[in-house]
């Protein structure tokens, strides 16, 4: 592995030397090994610099306006910043979800009857853990996938407990946004996250106290995953008729901690007793919210991971061709492969490929499915990629929303091209029944209308 790592950084940091030194063949075997090398060597490597990089993402951007004086976030009472941060990242209250399990961040703070928050829009995840004082922020960007950063909300002021921190004598308080330094990565950047710097939403087996049952199973759970494997250490509400999960649900065997019954947590309509009334702005963590939070996990795993494949690739075969006097837009096979499989995997998900089909209605327990779908944009007979189905799949329309988002839209070029013409054939398709996208003509048609009036011109 040391081995890889040196020849990284031989061929970026010492190019033009290396190359004069080294044969053409033994080049092409140092661009083979580079993609053997382990993942968190090569995103904090050129050309990708992920630690030392200048993040632009909506968690940066509010930054900067706090320290400019443009944005005062304000304190409420009894959820201190959320309320105000939430506003200002346009993060809508109503997609609160809670967990449980000790995962994160601040183990030592979480516990069954004081779960942990999350919320999200379509690029900004915010965690709230009651009693905090940090509150847990990332946000996507364009060139280095997901970013993570803590926000201070104590006062500096000794003295801050006796004071109104409302008070406007004491002028305006700036919190404090700091970017994670790379304690998130050790879990935010593995396998389970397509091996770049990711979101995820883990399913364990806990116990009473909320601690992972040691050597019992924990699933990485997206869109695809079986519902009985679903949201272990995560409260639920909402109705789901016969399907079963592990959300609300203890592992109390000590013998067989997968030992469980998922009877128990099914078809919860409010939040256990133990978690006090008023802890959270709202006493849910609706189901809906959860099955829009898992696909949206592994889409934006998938754009990061097509978007460092494409820049990886692209610019070793552009030092390569410099060295053995190629034309600089020469592609190696190896490199079509790489940005051909990451545009198919990224296609999949966001076309629902592998979705199993609902075995009964769901419906959540917050105003979270309405909202989302006025957040459109919509074509002019009110049709919308947000659009929930709810009885057979997640989506009414089989194409996610996230094509909307700058992320995905800015896609490098030679990734993007992939992605576009694929699915141009998926959409073109005029054969009768199920297409291999699992589209019907008509499902074809109505997508290609919603596109054509809401991205005029991207398909084209």
């Amino acid at each position: 592995m040391q081995l890889h790592y040196h020849c990284f950084r031989t061929v970026w940091l010492d190019r033009h030397a290396y190359c004069r030194r080294i044969a053409g063949v033994s080049l092409f075997l140092i661009g083979s090994m580079l993609t053997e090398a382990r993942a968190e060597d090569g995103f904090e490597l050129p050309p990708i610099r992920y630690s030392n990089s200048d993040s632009d993402d909506a968690v940066s951007r509010l930054k900067k306006r706090i320290e400019a004086g443009e944005v005062h976030l304000e304190r409420d009472p009894k959820y201190g910043l959320l309320p105000s941060l939430l506003q200002a990242l346009d993060v809508p209250v109503e997609s609160q979800v809670l967990v449980f399990s000790k995962t994160s961040l601040q183990i030592h703070k979480i516990s069954p009857s004081n779960p942990r928050a999350i919320y999200f829009n379509d690029s900004v995840y915010v965690g709230y853990v009651p009693g905090s004082d940090t509150l847990e922020l990332s946000a996507t960007d364009v060139r280095l996938g997901a970013v993570f950063y803590t926000l201070n909300s104590r006062m500096e002021d000794p003295n801050a407990e006796e004071i109104d921190r409302n008070d406007p004598s004491l002028g305006p308080w700036k919190p404090t946004i700091v970017r994670d330094k790379g304690q998130c990565l050790s879990c935010h950047a593995t396998t389970r996250t397509e091996s770049v710097p990711g979101l995820l939403v883990r399913s364990i087996y806990a116990d009473r106290a909320g601690r992972p049952r040691t050597g019992s199973s924990s699933y990485t759970t997206d869109y695809r995953s079986p519902w009985a494997k679903r949201w272990g250490g995560w409260y639920v509400t909402g109705t789901h008729g016969s399907m079963r999960h592990l959300g609300n649900i203890f592992a109390i065997d000590r013998e067989d901690p997968q030992k469980v019954n998922l009877d128990e947590g099914a078809n919860q309509q409010s939040l256990p007793v133990r978690v006090p009334k008023g802890l959270h702005p709202l006493a849910s963590s609706d189901i809906v919210a959860l099955l829009v939070l898992e696909h949206q996990t592994r889409v934006h795993n998938l754009i990061t991971r097509a978007a460092y494949e494409a820049v990886q690739s692209t610019a070793m075969d552009e030092a390569m061709n410099e060295a053995l006097g190629r034309p600089r837009e020469y592609r190696t096979e190896s490199t079509e492969r790489r940005l051909e499989a990451a545009a198919n995997a990224l296609v999949d998900a966001i076309t629902f490929v592998d979705e199993p089909p609902l075995q009964a209605t769901v419906e959540g327990t917050s105003t979270f499915a309405q909202r989302f779908a006025l957040r459109g944009p919509t074509t002019q007979q009110g049709r919308s990629l947000r659009e929930l189905d709810l009885t057979d799949r997640l989506f009414r329309f089989r194409l996610s929303y996230l094509i909307y988002t700058s992320e995905f839209q800015k896609l490098p070029g030679e990734v993007m091209e992939r992605v576009r013409g694929r699915l141009r054939r998926e959409l073109g398709t005029l054969s009768s029944g199920p297409t291999s996208n699992h589209w019907s003509v008509d499902e074809q048609a109505t997508l290609r209308q919603i596109v054509a009036e809401t991205l005029p011109g991207w398909l084209e």
